[in-house]
């Protein structure tokens, strides 16, 4: 279910927070009942091992009279969520887990009733008392309280193992909206004011103070600022913003004031997507797990049969007292068989792999996406803004040796130009400015020609930037040459003039990502062919390619032709993962088996992916990959313990093992589990269900410390 929202798109805290603590109250009532029916669970056993050491005289009607005042309240309270959701299930004409729970501690609870009935009337002189001697192993009260108590009991200790999975993996989503500030400082028309979040509009400036929170994303307008993103990307040193550069909602302002211009507001926020795309991948279901429910309504009437058909059998086949053991022995049937495990092996694991992503910084939108990137053997990637930083850097400097200028002299007369330019070559001439400590003269009518270039007056002259097919290059053969070597190096030329005549070329470059090179090496040793797909020129998409180690290149590919580059690869066999952050990429994020967006990318990007990168790190790719097959490999060791179990025990405890020691009893060291006839014990049943949930349960937390 999303988020609710506020008027003005936010997410409410007051609808979440409330969300939130319905669940913390609903697991606890879980918890405490758990606790409970565990308790009373022991406390029986307790008086009956205590009563046959200490006090053998004790009547056995005295006990089970106390132990039904015990049971009553948790097969009457405890137990009423199961019988309620039985019941739903019963008027659909169906069944779930919980009708073999009710079935198997209804019938444990009623027949252990009935003996203690028959005991106060009959004063223990009943067909029922000798009943144990047949199907149980040594139980000297012939009720069997204790055991739906177990039942009920774990079941709900593994719903709550299932519950706080899923309540630790949302825990983090709902700090980050307490993160968020109520209040903002913005510029109005009578100054800096402060106003409420829903309050601010996209366009205005915010001013964000040392030590505070961003209100909303924003566009850094004026100063420099480190803002501590750790909440959203996992790491732990502050990012350095500068001009132009993106802040997100309820980050921290580590160091030095700072104006930002809102650019969105309310569920637009990179925290709003966050939040509704979690919660999405929470509620939905993975295919693996819609086939247990298929399964398990088919086997919850299958074992009603059984149970059924053990009881008609040994009614007729048992020695007297035939109808208690007939019972006993159905009783076990149902026991054993809640498929308690059935139920929690695919639903923790889907939750604990979700949540342990979302601790890396990746978003995953839904759990049929586990699956998919499970299975994925190759991964093809966007260039720009994927595998490069998408900020391009000056890398070389040419200078007309005949126009008397050095290469600070044309860089600085370059950035007094660009300056006044949004465009990312431009910010990267000033950077670089900037960075040789140059002094950026001032420049006056500044103009913009699209697709060409940018021109001012500086220091007197008028000094152009121009895209190299807008100058006439064979006018100056030491420039023409410098562009030719600047573009065979794999790099963006642009050239310089002063009152017409060229004067230099400015080589520039998108570097690579420092961990592009580690990501491709770590989905090499998982076994994931690498492509790169760009529309860039072949000799920028070849050097990158070397630098990081791809072997498969595609370049100068137009966004339609990215999307039937991966349809190609699909009808290869292959399953293919496309990673990208451009609009362009949508179409072939949309079309592979498993898209996926780097939050620092287009809108479009994101709502066509699958998976959202909030660090924006290529290295999470492989640590998706990882997560995902360490999920399904979990889910798949889930379901065959929990059918193991069934298949297994359910022969056992309606009567395989009779025939073999109907003559010669079992071992000592069985005798507890297995009664002198070789019947299994509805107490020894219990207790395998119960390790059987557990174990599932807590095979899947492990995805919480791996991945």
């Amino acid at each position: 279910m999303p988020p609710a929202v506020d008027v003005e798109g936010g997410v409410s805290d007051r609808s979440q927070d409330s969300r939130f603590e319905a669940q913390r109250s609903e697991l606890l009532t879980i918890r405490n009942s758990a606790i409970v029916s565990i308790g009373a669970m022991v406390l029986m056993m307790g008086i009956t091992m205590a009563r046959s050491g200490f006090a053998p005289d004790v009547p056995s009607y005295a006990l089970n009279l106390m132990f039904l005042v015990i049971a009553t309240p948790i097969q009457v309270g405890i137990a009423a969520p199961f019988y309620r959701s039985a019941w739903v299930a019963a008027k659909h004409k169906t069944s779930n887990m919980n009708t073999l729970v009710v079935v198997g501690t209804s019938v444990a609870f009623a027949y252990s009733t009935l003996v203690t009935i028959s005991q106060l009337i009959l004063s223990d002189a009943t067909l029922w008392s000798d009943a144990a001697s047949f199907v149980a192993p040594e139980h000297h009260t012939g009720t069997y309280f204790e055991v739906s108590a177990a039942i009920i009991g774990l079941v709900s200790l593994g719903r709550w193992l299932e519950g706080r999975t899923r309540l630790r993996a949302s825990e983090a989503v709902r700090m980050l909206i307490e993160l968020q500030p109520r209040t903002a400082l913005v510029e109005r028309a009578d100054g800096v004011v402060e106003v409420a979040i829903d309050d601010i509009g996209i366009g205005e400036t915010v001013v964000i103070r040392p030590g505070e929170r961003v209100p909303t994303d924003a566009r850094l307008v004026d100063g420099v600022a480190e803002i501590n993103e750790s909440m959203l990307t996992g790491e732990s040193m502050p990012a350095l913003k500068k001009r132009g550069d993106t802040v997100f909602a309820g980050t921290l302002n580590v160091a030095s004031a700072c104006k930002a211009r809102v650019t969105t507001t309310g569920e637009a926020t990179l925290l709003s997507q966050i939040i509704r795309q979690v919660e999405r991948a929470q509620s939905t279901r993975a295919p693996i797990e819609r086939f247990v429910d298929r399964v398990t309504a088919r086997f919850v009437p299958a074992v009603l049969v059984a149970g059924l058909a053990s009881f008609v059998f040994w009614l007729v086949m048992a020695p007297d007292p035939s109808l208690p053991n007939a019972l006993l022995i159905s009783v076990t049937v149902f026991v054993i068989a809640c498929p308690c495990a059935l139920g929690l092996a695919t639903p923790t694991a889907v939750v604990a792999g979700i949540g342990r992503a979302a601790e890396q910084g990746i978003l995953i939108k839904d759990a049929t996406v586990l699956e998919r990137t499970a299975n994925v053997d190759t991964v093809a990637f966007d260039k720009t803004g994927t595998m490069t930083a998408g900020k391009p850097q000056v890398i070389a400097i040419h200078v007309d040796a005949g126009s008397g200028l050095s290469d600070d002299e044309v860089i600085r007369s370059a950035a007094a130009v660009e300056i006044f330019s949004e465009h990312p070559v431009a910010t990267s001439i000033v950077i670089a400015s900037l960075e040789c400590y140059l002094e950026i003269p001032y420049a006056e009518g500044f103009q913009s020609i699209t697709g060409q270039g940018v021109y001012a007056r500086v220091d007197g002259a008028v000094v152009a930037v121009m895209n190299p097919s807008a100058v006439l290059l064979e006018e100056n053969a030491s420039i023409h040459s410098a562009v030719e070597l600047i573009e065979a190096s794999a790099q963006t030329p642009v050239t310089v003039s002063i009152n017409g005549q060229l004067v230099g070329a400015i080589g520039l470059q998108d570097t690579v990502r420092d961990d592009a090179k580690a990501a491709v090496t770590s989905l090499r040793e998982l076994g994931i062919e690498t492509h790169l797909i760009t529309g860039d020129r072949i000799e920028s998409a070849n050097a990158v390619a070397r630098d990081v180690g791809i072997e498969n290149v595609d370049a100068q590919v137009l966004p339609s032709e990215k999307a039937t580059r991966v349809t190609e690869l699909s009808d290869e066999g292959r399953r293919v993962a496309m990673i990208g952050d451009g609009i362009n990429d949508g179409p072939a994020l949309a079309t592979a088996d498993v898209g996926i967006a780097m939050a620092s990318g287009s809108d479009i990007a994101i709502e066509a992916a699958d998976v959202t990168l909030v660090n924006n790190e290529p290295t999470s790719m492989p640590r998706l990959i990882s997560i995902s097959r360490s999920t399904v490999r979990v889910i798949r060791q889930n379901l065959f313990w929990a059918f193991a179990y069934n298949v297994l025990l359910i022969p056992i405890a309606a009567g395989a093992l009779h025939p073999v020691f109907a003559d010669s009893p079992p071992p000592d060291y069985l005798r507890f589990i297995i009664s002198e006839s070789g019947f299994l014990s509805p107490v020894a049943a219990a207790a395998a269900m119960a390790f059987s949930s557990l174990s599932v349960s807590l095979n899947a937390l492990r995805l919480r410390r791996s991945g």
